[in-house]
């Protein structure tokens, strides 16, 4: 049985049954029948059916965007524009997609040698609950524009968002189990993973369980695309305009109330701008309206979960005892709901906790060096890999520093962001694969070489 509470009341929102053995049969099969056909069906008719989800998408956003608050406290106007850009992103590859997965002819000996971009078949997706619409449509539509059929393990914490996202398609005129939602506890996996009938997988979530996913897939010879963790790094160098890197870092920082592995979580200052930007990263965070999600007042909610909240502060408290100083926050905030200060800690350096490990929620951590140079070499001094911000007024400097970060994006004077039109992962431990963008859609596809002499 999954269990939806409300992360600012505490309420029980619903409790949803799990799918019993029988259930996950059905739906594997009508999975793989109904990808067959899918895979023959024309390119134009496969891209129609993501015009009709964003349709769809936006006539009901009110009630998809109050389910997101409701289940795992995103304040509402960060849900509206969840479930927008969902809807985006769909028509985006509505109409790149013919572009994307058109034959490539290559030369060779005057043969007639091409490329083509056959679907891999059914792709299980396991998805976390911290953008519970987006996470799941950033894959789906390319995966579907392909030829794929997707089947979705999504966090037990939103079984609301997973339902939802089945009738989604469903109400789009999607074939009878093409997208269908897998109420499962994550120990089923593994069994669901060794199917015949599932080709692929791709995970969104923590290192820890991407490891695991990628030795079972391995395991089996099943390609995965794997968005794992990260500890992003958001350097400003003396040179930046520092009042409007301060103004982005709070939104890089306590956007989704910092649960997001793309939120800037590493604040690396040269020296010399440091004490301005603390000052300006400060009064802006202390800006946030705390509160219920569903008031559109309310710029920052609760964390998802009690855990996340206890998990943050051992973080905060850790660090503090090394010698951090707080600038801002630092403690949870009593009453109902799962909500932390927003925390700004100063003077960290990388050993620390929250200059070393990853941080779900918000907690930022202002990590001050003496030069460029310094800068790079504490970016780079982590196990993870995902994005990465760079603030200079330097840009011919910028792109070559852009070229020594280990990162699998680096976004100059702006907040990391997944954009459709941009390929999107990381690389070290924050995982590999791409997702979005012309490569993207091309990650469940069959890469097929077809050559053809003369005819004789």
């Amino acid at each position: 049985m999954f269990i939806s509470v409300n992360p600012f009341s505490g309420a029980q929102l619903g409790r949803y049954p799990l799918d019993t053995p029988q259930a996950v049969e059905h739906k594997l099969q009508q999975a793989a029948q109904a990808q067959k056909a899918w895979g023959q069906t024309a390119l134009p008719q496969r891209c129609a059916l993501l015009v009709q989800v964003a349709q769809v998408l936006r006539a009901n956003q009110a009630r998809y965007a109050e389910m997101i608050s409701l289940e795992m406290g995103k304040p509402l106007l960060e849900a509206e524009a969840e479930i927008e850009k969902s809807a985006w992103t769909c028509e985006f590859y509505a109409q790149a997609a013919p572009g994307y997965l058109a034959d490539m002819p290559v030369a060779s000996n005057a043969a007639d040698s091409r490329v083509v971009f056959d679907p891999l078949g059914v792709v299980l997706a396991v998805m976390p609950w911290n953008y519970p619409f987006w996470q799941f449509i950033r894959f789906a539509a390319p995966a579907l524009a392909a030829g794929n059929a997707a089947l979705l393990k999504h966090a037990n914490n939103v079984p609301q968002c997973a339902l939802a996202l089945a009738e989604v398609f469903e109400q789009a005129g999607a074939p009878q189990g093409l997208v269908a939602t897998l109420m499962v506890e994550a120990s089923s996996v593994a069994g669901i993973l060794a199917d015949p009938r599932v080709a692929a997988v791709t995970l969104t979530g923590s290192t820890a369980v991407g490891k695991l996913v990628a030795a079972q897939a391995g395991s089996l010879m099943k390609k995965q695309v794997l968005e794992l963790g990260g500890s992003d790094p958001f350097i400003v160098l003396a040179d930046a305009d520092v009042e409007a890197a301060a103004a982005a870092a709070v939104k890089a920082r306590f956007s989704n109330t910092g649960q997001s592995c793309i939120s800037a979580k590493r604040f690396i200052v040269e020296a010399s701008v440091a004490d301005r930007f603390v000052a300006a990263f400060c009064a802006g965070a202390s800006q946030l309206q705390l509160g219920n999600p569903l008031d559109r007042s309310t710029t920052m909610g609760p964390l998802a979960r009690l855990n996340l909240r206890d998990d943050l502060h051992s973080q905060v408290q850790r660090s503090v005892q090394a010698g951090a100083r707080i600038a801002l926050g630092g403690h949870p905030i009593d009453g109902p709901g799962f909500f932390y200060a927003p925390t700004i800690l100063d003077h960290v350096t990388p050993d620390m906790a929250v200059g070393m490990e990853e941080t779900f929620g918000p907690a930022a951590a202002v990590i001050r060096v003496a030069s460029a140079e310094a800068a790079i070499e504490v970016a780079n001094a982590t196990e993870f890999g995902l994005g990465a911000a760079l603030w200079t007024s330097d840009m011919a400097r910028a792109q070559q520093l852009a070229r020594r970060i280990e990162a699998g994006a680096v976004f100059i004077n702006g907040l990391v962001a997944s954009d459709a039109r941009l390929p999107f992962g990381g690389i070290k431990q924050s995982g590999y694969g791409r997702e979005l963008g012309e490569f993207g859609i091309r990650e469940f596809t069959n890469i097929k070489t077809v050559w053809a002499g003369p005819a004789r």
